[in-house]
């Protein structure tokens, strides 16, 4: 391939937003394409993935990762194929899984390899949309949300916000094949009927049309041992309420609180963790990195045999689509796993 034919657009971050990021927060740009150095990978984004934590990622201030830097390409995770290679461990045509950013094409250099996560996937274990949902890093989240830090039993009743959302999805199936009694809180019929009907929750609670502490209540008549929040505010104060002795909370996400101008408002049931003597813990996926291949294996396996779906919302366009697209997910557009296809 005859790389100074190519060009690469960019989306960069031009400001930090206050509440949604409209297009005055971004900045698209072109530059030329450059061949990868001694260790270096280049390789075409064919798909990236849109998640609720990049708003946070547009944030200035002290988190689990730094900030993207004003005008710089808009961090995203993405499947990609490689296109030149000066490393010994990927080849021109191998499909890859890496930090790519909201970009064409991506130039990992030598001494970055290891840091982006790049890594090549097969994908005889799944497609390409499920590597960016089920076996990529929502997945991950998922997985090691409930199994490390929720450590379900047999029996147990699971409460998931955003259940029909990328992470929800996993940790409601993983949930039902440990054994457990799973309920999902989603928004809208649609979304409720699919967890209940296709992805076999024993049931769903729509926030959207009714009371989730009424729901809470109808559907978890014996409290609940595990909830895994993807969405924070109102609804975690509702379950916070419902929790029984020695539950665990997973704290992954707050979604209803991502945009607030004012700021993040925070549990007011909190003490029910002292009644109750429960543990409520944050976690990160990234800590869980040198263990994917784990999750993946299981996984891929669950895939495969129809223990497990993934459903993906996948927008075919450009790199120019997607601030619009992003917008989809704090909208409550989406439903499952935000993908933004650029190429076949």
């Amino acid at each position: 391939m005859d790389l100074s034919t190519l060009v690469n657009r960019q989306i960069r971050l031009a400001q930090r937003p206050k509440g949604l990021p409209g297009p005055e927060c971004w900045q698209r740009t072109e530059e030329p394409v450059s061949a990868p150095q001694e260790g270096g990978v280049l390789f075409q984004n064919l798909a990236l993935s849109l998640d609720p934590a990049m708003r946070g990622w547009m944030n200035e201030g002290k988190s689990y990762i730094p900030p993207v830097e004003i005008g710089a390409v808009m961090r995203a995770g993405g499947i990609g194929r490689v296109i030149a290679s000066a490393n010994p461990g990927f080849a021109v045509g191998d499909l890859v899984s890496g930090g790519s950013g909201v970009q064409d094409y991506c130039l990992v250099p030598g001494d970055q390899v290891k840091r982006t996560g790049l890594v090549k996937i097969d994908p005889r274990m799944g497609s390409i949309t499920q590597w960016l949902n089920v076996l990529g890093m929502p997945g991950m989240t998922g997985y090691w949300g409930l199994m490390d830090i929720g450590q379900p039993k047999a029996g147990e009743t699971v409460v998931v916000s955003g259940a029909a959302g990328a992470v929800g999805q996993t940790v409601g199936q993983i949930a039902k094949i440990k054994g457990c009694r799973v309920v999902g809180i989603a928004g809208g019929p649609e979304k409720c009927n699919w967890v209940v009907q296709e992805l076999g929750f024993d049931a769903c609670i729509d926030y959207k049309s009714g009371s989730v502490k009424d729901g809470l209540k109808q559907h978890c008549p014996n409290g609940v041992d595990i909830y895994f929040d993807n969405v924070g505010g109102e609804i975690l104060d509702a379950v916070l309420a419902r929790i029984n002795r020695k539950a665990r909370i997973i704290i992954c996400g707050a979604i209803s609180q991502y945009n607030n101008t004012d700021g993040m408002v925070g549990p007011k049931n909190y003490l029910s963790l002292l009644v109750n003597r429960a543990r409520m813990e944050g976690m990160v996926v990234f800590d869980y990195a040198p263990r994917y291949l784990e999750a993946i294996v299981e996984m891929a396996g669950y895939l495969k045999d129809g223990r497990m779906k993934s459903k993906e919302d996948v927008v075919r366009g450009t790199v120019d689509d997607f601030p619009a697209t992003l917008l989809k997910l704090f909208r409550g557009e989406n439903f499952g796993k935000l993908v933004l296809q650029l190429a076949d």
